[in-house]
């Protein structure tokens, strides 16, 4: 990832915040805050009376009837500012993509002829090659040939990749560069619709929408806000019955710290935020619901290979088979292996060189190649004097030998059971009618999945694993990676049941996937997450995209939606509990003068009650921009259960909110009462 993505905040970011709070100020923007709505309404008010004293008659003074203004509309711009700082961000991060959008020519395919056209005149179906040194002009898929492609123009990272025709990376994003080779694309996307346009929108905040959470608090709020209106406005009425005399400055201070602004001014704030750490993670949400489903996943499936293992399985022993020689089984293993270009095959002719062993690789020359299939779970080569030699699955081999009549040796049952039990793979090695022994391919469970699954299962969320291998292999390795459970020998149908199956009891599920088999799966899952090294279909199934193509990373990213989920209730619980203390200070201070009697509810002992009244309201516009750095960051996360999880966060956003506006307020008031 490239340090400009890490990095949270910087100076013009920050200056172009500031203009931008201004700009906020605009009432039709100030609309979609209903609490922050209100404040400026307040705010309003306090300046008509300013600019038109007569209207009030109050008695508090010029200087009181300023001051509040100025409070309130400090309170506004910091709310405003927090929201415009966490969509600087996002936008910068735009900027910064744009500049990777070039105008390129791409040679167009056009009756078998190659056309120069306009990267922007290239539609879906279109057919483009790309050389060496030349910019893909669109998102595609290759059809043709094998190169190697620098994407750090969308993932930081200056590595370049392996992209093939077939397969699961067959899929390119317009923009990076072919730096070896030659392949020809089939364009999937028309002019505006390519996966940068997406990513420029989404990082932009231009299509970003509230998620049932948000709406729901912002309902919550509005609710509140309009609780408190209805008590503020009917309570000058009846003071007015009581012969106490009510500002309606002081009024409408009441009303703004009553309300939930603290909250109210950093909602919009978190939301964002919290989809702009998951994109500097390089994970690209295609919604804010995405970010949120993540931090309430009960259930994740996990792919074996390449997730919870390396993935490359390698050669790390030769067992050669009752009555043979292992240098014999490690000459045709290799012979077999001579064409093979997986990473599987190539570690055969390395690991049979590190042996010492030597093989006859002219025996190959002229010889017909026989590819791996699914279907028959075996490859290898027919030699030109007729033998035929074969390398696969220990039952497939079993049964094209006994088809050509040979015998199976006594023990290959016990070394095959012998290797899958150590959580390794199997593959036996036949010429004609004679097996001749089996390859040990291990795969090894990546450093730290142990401790991370641990994690999880702290959090709550079960792990599932999903291998095509047979049951033995599958149980080995669950047991050493430490999964919850796994299912053997899976097709992509297996995939979608196990998801229903979970959704069916109500919870939520997380998936990762590439390939075009995981596709449906994806797009069942509640999160799914797709390498953006993987296939189209997979991409557009999915609802984030990694752009790193690290399928382990979707534990990251659930920590990232807990957290923002956390983030948002610590800090409503610690803006509700703001009022407790803020009540105690204005209230008392309203009728002290009227009632001597409410000078009991003084508790904080605070100056005079117009003292009391500026110190709650500069608590409450300063906390704001004291807390944009904490909803910018997010509260910090430990898995935990959701019991200690709700019993700490009312500990301390609960306690502490009730705790910190007593200190604030009155260490506010000494310099105040001193003012006035």
């Amino acid at each position: 990832m490239s340090n400009s993505r890490k990095t949270m905040l910087t100076g013009p970011i920050i200056r172009k915040a500031a203009v931008e709070s201004l700009v906020k100020l605009n009432p039709a923007t100030m609309m979609k805050n209903p609490v922050m709505f209100v404040v400026e309404i307040g705010m309003a008010i306090v300046m008509l009376l300013l600019l038109f004293p007569n209207l009030s008659g109050s008695g508090n003074g010029f200087g009181f009837n300023l001051s509040v203004f100025l409070i309130l509309l400090f309170t506004v711009l910091f709310a405003n500012f927090a929201e415009a700082l966490a969509e600087g961000r996002g936008k910068a991060q735009a900027d910064s993509l744009k500049k990777t959008k070039q105008e390129v020519t791409a040679n167009k395919l056009v009756g078998g002829a190659l056309r120069e056209v306009p990267s922007t005149d290239l539609r879906k179906g279109d057919i483009v090659v790309v050389e060496q040194g030349e910019m893909i002009p669109g998102d595609g898929e290759i059809i043709e040939g094998l190169a190697s492609v620098d994407e750090s123009a969308i993932t930081g990272e200056s590595a370049p990749v392996i992209k093939e025709a077939g397969g699961d990376f067959s899929s390119v994003t317009g923009g990076t560069l072919v730096v070896s080779d030659v392949i020809v694309v089939r364009i999937t996307s028309d002019p505006g619709e390519s996966f940068i346009d997406r990513m420029i929108s989404l990082v932009e905040g231009a299509k970003r929408q509230k998620t049932p959470n948000e709406i729901a608090l912002s309902t919550l709020l509005t609710v509140l806000t309009l609780i408190f209106l209805i008590v503020v406005v009917t309570l000058k009425p009846i003071a007015d019955f009581l012969n106490i005399q009510l500002e309606i400055p002081v009024l409408v201070s009441l009303l703004v710290c009553l309300i939930p602004t603290t909250i109210g001014g950093l909602l919009s704030a978190i939301g964002i935020a919290g989809m702009d750490r998951v994109t500097r993670f390089n994970v690209l949400a295609m919604s804010g619901k995405a970010v949120e489903a993540a931090g309430d996943i009960n259930t994740m499936i996990l792919d074996k290979t390449g997730t919870i293992t390396y993935g490359n399985r390698m050669a790390s022993e030769f067992l050669p088979a009752q009555g043979e020689q292992e240098s014999e089984l490690a000459a045709w293993a290799a012979i077999a292996s001579l064409r093979d270009e997986t990473p599987e095959g190539r570690s055969v002719i390395e690991f049979t060189k590190v042996r010492g062993f030597t093989f006859d690789a002219e025996m190959a020359e002229g010889g017909e190649i026989v590819e791996f299939k699914a279907e028959t779970r075996m490859s290898g080569i027919d030699l030109k004097d007729g033998r035929k030699i074969r390398k696969g699955a220990v039952d497939a081999v079993r049964e094209w030998v006994q088809a050509q009549g040979g015998t199976i040796p006594g023990d290959l049952e016990q070394k095959s059971q012998h290797v899958a039990t150590e959580g390794g793979t199997p593959l036996a090695v036949a010429v004609d009618g004679r097996i001749y022994g089996i390859i040990y391919l291990k795969d090894t469970v990546k450093p730290g999945m142990k401790e991370r699954f641990d994690q999880l299962r702290k959090m709550g969320i079960k792990t599932i694993m999903c291998t095509g291998d047979n049951p033995l292999t599958a149980a080995t390795i669950a047991r050493e990676a430490g999964v919850d459970d796994f299912i053997a020998e899976s097709k992509p149908e297996d995939k979608i049941a196990v998801i229903r199956r979970e959704q069916a009891q109500g919870k939520l599920v997380a998936m990762t996937g590439d390939g075009t088999n995981d596709a449906p799966a994806l797009a069942q899952a509640d999160v799914g997450l797709a390498m953006n090294s993987g296939t189209v279909s997979a991409k557009e199934a999915a609802n984030m995209v990694d752009l790193d193509s690290d399928p382990s990373k979707i534990i990251e990213v659930v920590a990232i939606g807990k957290q923002l989920l956390m983030t948002r209730g610590a800090l409503t619980t610690f803006s509700i509990a703001n009022d407790i203390a803020k009540y105690f200070a204005i209230i008392p201070a309203m009728f002290m003068l009227a009632v001597p009697q409410m000078n009991t509810l003084n508790v904080m002992g605070l100056g005079s009650p117009l003292s009391a009244v500026l110190s709650a309201l500069i608590f409450n516009a300063v906390i704001i921009p004291l807390l944009i750095p904490l909803s910018m960051r997010g509260v910090a996360y430990k898995p935990m259960s959701s019991q200690r999880l709700l019993s700490k966060n009312l500990l301390i956003y609960g306690v502490g909110g009730v705790i910190a506006p007593f200190i604030g307020i009155k260490l506010i008031d000494l310099v105040v009462h001193l003012w006035i």
